[in-house]
């Protein structure tokens, strides 16, 4: 059996050895239009930078190792423009033809350069190929590079901006979306911006390039802003123009069954440039990241030996660094299921890295999405410490199709340095669970116009810092002033992080009082966005 695999990223590479050692006598040639294989691409802003300062640590492996290790024949600068389906033949730029059993097309993505007016391609650099990188780091080196500008704030976006501050060059990073990170929320995100603008990145967002004049970018605002080098990281768009061709079915990306077949049953297709199903919705959704585009690539040389390997849907799950927090998520967020009118129930809690009364313990934010059955619909959090653990094992229970309760459920590893008795996912699933059983009225801060603010916090806090208009009644005091509260208009009771307010709301609710609702996140929340829209505010006044 000879297969051709055309791309030599991560899903064409696992695809090749999973291959080899299912196959020893078959014959695999890996067909790769540029000259590099199996590099580290989620790496590439840390080399930018010199965090990984050494170009041998991106090269995850090379034609060498695929050799003699695996017998696999890689031919580099070998791009595909053809493939006759009926004669089982694809064709090179160099008129070369190679016939095929079985193809496979792992064939990427390729970064959108918008063609705005005045645009000097000669300083506007996309990030997606170890070359990229290389052609960054001379251009800022040769150049003396001071001010650099990135389009953009997605991941990629979001990385170039952090590393290029690191390495000491003045930074903007320009969104045309209201907010960074489009797969989190609205109160994820703002933490993420926070942090952002604290390590001096000028974040310019809800605005987007009208044009280029000179070293200055034009705004849709008008605003001005001046750069040395362009990072454009506006987006990706999958590479289906070999595909499409070829007559085999394309929507926005190659459609594939559960097997990774295209509609051709000899050829196959993995990795960023594939349709896949939504875990969630079962919608087809593109997911560019590595882990997928690794199992796909496994799971089609599974299917090409016949061992009827399935690909189980992707739940988009992901994590990032923002200088020194971590911000990862799986599963859908508000704005995509408000987008199918998909109702859900939503909660907020802050859990804390390890034991409180272990030194070092840092608070991260968490964000529950789920159904009134307890389906789990999505989670994101940010934090500094044991982020991504608690976004996988919730990952782990939806994949499991678990419910909230499993959440409870979770008998997870506990020693005070490392988490508490009651893991933060357990917290965030009984917070939940408080929800569906109606222990507990969840309020966001959208919920709190019109409300009467109540902060159940000991004097002294309140005295520091508390919500306008927020009157005080600590819990230890509450029983004896319920007839302070009205009971003809809704009541938020808030403390710092949500845990005592909800206390102070089950004495109320016990008391006859039906109107009592515990802000989720607390003031530590309201704190972090009122931070983040008094910058955008500045912002704008500044601009």
């Amino acid at each position: 059996m000879k297969v051709v695999i055309v791309g030599g990223g991560a899903a064409g590479a696992s695809c090749a050895a999973r291959l080899r050692r299912l196959d020893e006598r078959a014959e695999i040639i890996i067909l790769e239009k540029t000259d590099e294989i199996s590099i580290a691409n989620c790496g590439l802003p840390y080399y930018i930078s010199n965090v990984i300062d050494s170009r041998a640590q991106m090269l995850v492996s090379n034609p060498d190792k695929f050799r003699t290790w695996f017998n696999i024949d890689v031919r580099l600068n070998s791009e595909v423009v053809s493939i006759d389906r009926a004669k089982k033949l694809v064709t090179l730029k160099n008129n070369e033809t190679i016939n095929y059993d079985k193809l496979v097309l792992a064939l990427g993505t390729t970064p959108i350069v918008p063609e705005f007016p005045g645009l000097d391609l000669n300083k506007v650099f996309t990030v997606r190929t170890l070359a990229d990188a290389d052609n960054i780091k001379d251009f800022i080196l040769k150049n003396n590079v001071k001010k650099a500008a990135v389009i953009g704030g997605g991941f990629i976006g979001v990385e170039m901006a952090e590393n290029l501050v690191e390495m000491g060059i003045s930074t903007s990073l320009i969104e045309l979306g209201s907010q960074i990170l489009a797969q989190t929320d609205s109160e994820i995100a703002a933490v993420a911006q926070n942090v952002m603008r604290d390590n001096g990145t000028e974040l310019i967002l809800s605005d987007g390039v009208k044009k280029f004049n000179g070293n200055n970018i034009i705004l849709n605002s008008g605003r001005k802003v001046e750069f040395d080098i362009i990072i454009m990281a506006v987006g990706i768009k999958p590479a289906v123009e070999l595909a499409k061709n070829a007559g085999l079915t394309v929507n926005r990306g190659i459609i594939v069954n559960d097997y990774m077949q295209t509609s051709d049953p000899d050829i196959y297709a993995a990795g960023d440039s594939v349709e896949v199903k939504d875990f969630v919705t079962d919608d087809s959704v593109l997911i560019t990241m590595a882990g997928p585009a690794n199992r796909q690539g496994r799971i089609a040389a599974d299917n090409i030996k016949g061992l009827k390997s399935v690909y189980k849907k992707s739940q988009g799950a992901s994590v990032i660094k923002v200088f020194g927090l971590t911000v990862a998520s799986v599963g859908n967020n508000e704005k995509q299921l408000k987008s199918k009118n998909i109702p859900y129930l939503k909660t907020i809690t802050y859990g804390r890295s390890h034991a409180g009364y272990y030194p070092g313990a840092t608070q991260t934010l968490f964000k529950l999405l789920f159904t009134k059955e307890g389906k789990i619909l999505g989670a994101q959090a940010a934090g500094y410490e044991g982020v991504e653990k608690r976004i996988d094992v919730i990952s782990t229970i939806m994949r499991n199709n678990g419910t909230i309760q499993e959440m409870l459920d979770s008998e997870l590893c506990y020693a005070p340095p490392y988490t508490s008795a009651k893991d933060p996912v357990n917290i965030l699933g009984m917070n939940a669970d408080n929800i569906l059983r109606g222990f507990v009225k969840p309020a966001f801060t959208e919920d709190m116009d019109g409300a009467c603010l109540i902060d159940v916090r000991i004097p002294e806090a309140y005295n520091t810092k508390t919500i306008d208009t927020a009157i005080n009644i600590p819990i230890n005091t509450i029983r004896n002033r319920l007839d302070e509260i009205p009971k003809d208009k809704k009541v938020v009771l808030f403390c710092n992080t949500g845990y005592t307010s909800y206390c102070a709301s089950t004495i109320l609710i016990q008391n006859g009082f039906d109107n009592v609702y515990s802000l989720m996140g607390g003031i530590e929340l309201y704190k972090e966005l009122v931070k983040n829209k008094e910058s955008e505010i500045v912002q704008k006044i500044t601009a």
